[in-house]
């Protein structure tokens, strides 16, 4: 037991809770400088696959998943842990500090730091009376002769208590910011969703009608969601969202200046009525829509072009897909789109499989031509000025029936691998243009659209953090102002009715503007001028 006792007693001392909090700071770094997978998943397998081992070895120290790994939750729990072993044997020892009088007067108050003796020219009841006044707002305890060390009346007069009073606030506001902030990962839920507006570039408008519809009722309608352990997706508040448009401000020089988006949004029974009769907002960058104690965040944007593709026998298939920014300057983006061809064409469903249509390749907003023959596609703007489209064309398998998750950036790349997939073709294609295949297929470019990535957050705790944080802040303040000091006054009565004073003083803490203060008092209560009004003659004794 003595070794548990030990070990609690170092756990909360206030030199164990800075040097947790110091690790604490430490810890966090690696999830500032390396993905995290709780803000995007491909990051970290991008970052896996390029650094090898490395990234393996940072893989099992969970350096990936910094804030929800064991030995920073660790760190964690240990801080909060040892803060409340700070704070409740110091608060305790506080309140018995408030609750007890000021200490007597040392036996020698010409040793304190400052000192001062003096002769008042009232009577003794006079000048105690105007000591007491004059330390009205002190704590004063009175001390008779027999109590006092010297045998003489003394006033012993101590402020500033709340200066420790501050401190422990500041402690306390620091355990409510972590407690709340703790809270917060377990009740929060985060969700980004993809919603191509209905803005765009198209040779034909007609076949590219799509819902720019978005409802916070289920994870499901997320393309990405994470929430907390106590979060099981089943109570989200309720809203709808319908995005008109996005518009991107930019510099000539193709910087991003302002991202604009105007949606409109209901919440509660009021989903059900006209979405005419719905809330229009604005949303920009950092100014969300906040709806139903959630905010809802314009996070980015991108390009989702349209391709149609039409059989010989007439039947088509038009799709629009997001394409993924590779160059977040000029938005060359890439993608890859799957069409399955109409039934009545191939009875067989083995044949219907090796005549799926899959294309991959790039898109362009504003394209620019490179290359001997001016053919590798780059963009040279990232607003849509000069739409273009860069694909490889295959046939055959193109995995739409394995039920296996297909990535809408890339083909399965073992499917060409083993030839499941075929390339037939690569073409550059502006908007309007069509390739046709070697057994009459048409694949027709329409036009894009500009899609935009919103996010939507729920965080119960924040309002908590944030009255935390301000606490803090107004109680750190307060430690650094308020200084706490002690003052004594012996008053001894003379025969011809004036009386003796002396005085010592002692800042507990910072000694700055204390000698000012002091100097004050003694000149206050024997009733003399203030020095600037007359010639330099020593008033009192004073180091």
């Amino acid at each position: 037991m003595l070794w548990l006792k030990r070990a609690w007693h170092w756990l909360t001392s206030m030199r164990t809770a800075l040097a947790l909090l110091f690790l604490l700071a430490l810890a966090a770094i690696p999830g500032s400088l390396l993905p995290q997978r709780q803000l995007n998943q491909s990051n970290v397998d991008d970052y896996i696959a390029q650094n090898g081992k490395v990234a393996e070895i940072y893989d099992k120290l969970q350096l990936f998943d910094v804030f929800s790994s064991t030995w920073f939750t660790a760190i964690f729990v240990l801080l909060t842990v040892s803060l409340v072993g700070c704070i409740l044997p110091r608060s305790w020892d506080h309140y018995k500090a408030w609750k007890t009088p000021p200490t007597k007067a040392p036996r020698f108050l010409a040793k304190m730091p400052l000192h001062a003796t003096g002769t008042s020219e009232h009577s003794f009841e006079e000048t105690q009376a105007r000591a007491k006044q004059i330390l009205g707002k002190w704590r004063v305890a009175e001390y008779q002769p027999d109590e006092d060390r010297a045998g003489v009346y003394s006033i012993s007069a101590e402020r500033g208590y709340a200066r420790e009073l501050m401190n422990l606030i500041f402690h306390i506001g620091l355990v409510a910011m972590l407690v709340a902030v703790a809270a917060g990962r377990l009740f929060y839920y985060e969700g980004m969703v993809i919603v191509v507006t209905e803005s765009g570039s198209y040779e034909d408008a007609t076949a590219v009608e799509q819902s720019t519809e978005f409802c916070n009722t289920s994870p499901s309608n997320f393309d990405s969601f994470r929430a907390g352990r106590l979060v099981d997706g089943t109570e989200l508040n309720p809203f709808c969202i319908v995005a008109h448009d996005f518009t991107a401000d930019y510099l000539p020089n193709g910087q991003a200046e302002m991202f604009t988006s105007n949606v409109s949004y209901a919440q509660g029974d009021a989903i059900l009525s006209d979405p005419s009769t719905w809330e229009d907002y604005e949303l920009k960058v950092n100014h969300p829509l906040r709806i139903a104690g959630d905010r809802v965040y314009l996070q980015g944007h991108g390009f989702a072009p349209t391709v149609t593709v039409e059989w010989p026998n007439g039947e088509s298939r038009t799709q629009t897909l997001q394409f993924r920014p590779d160059d977040l300057v000029n938005f060359l983006s890439s993608g890859a789109m799957r069409f399955d061809p109409p039934a009545g064409m191939y009875p067989d469903l083995y044949e219907r499989r090796q005549n799926q249509i899959a294309i991959q390749g790039l898109f362009a907003p504003t394209a620019q031509w490179a290359g001997e023959n001016g053919e590798l596609l780059q963009s040279g703007f990232p607003a849509m000025t000069d739409p273009a489209l860069a694909i490889d064309i295959y046939r055959g398998d193109a995995g739409l029936d394995t039920g296996s998750p297909q990535s809408i950036f890339s083909l399965d790349a073992s499917l060409l691998h083993s030839g499941a997939l075929q390339k037939i073709d690569r073409v550059n294609l502006m908007q309007g243009e069509s390739v046709t295949l070697d057994d009459g297929t048409t694949v027709t470019f329409n036009g894009a659209s500009e899609f935009a990535n919103y996010q939507v957050s729920h965080d119960p705790a924040q309002l908590w953090v944030l009255v935390s944080a301000l606490v803090m802040l107004s109680s750190l303040v307060g430690s650094l102002l308020i200084k706490r000091r002690r003052v004594w006054i012996r008053l001894e009565p003379l025969s011809d009715g004036r009386t003796a004073v002396t005085m010592g003083g002692l800042a507990r803490t910072d000694r700055a503007g204390w000698s000012e203060e002091f100097d004050e008092l003694y000149r206050e209560l024997l009733e003399l001028p203030d020095p600037d009004e007359v010639e330099e003659d020593e008033l009192y004794v004073h180091d």
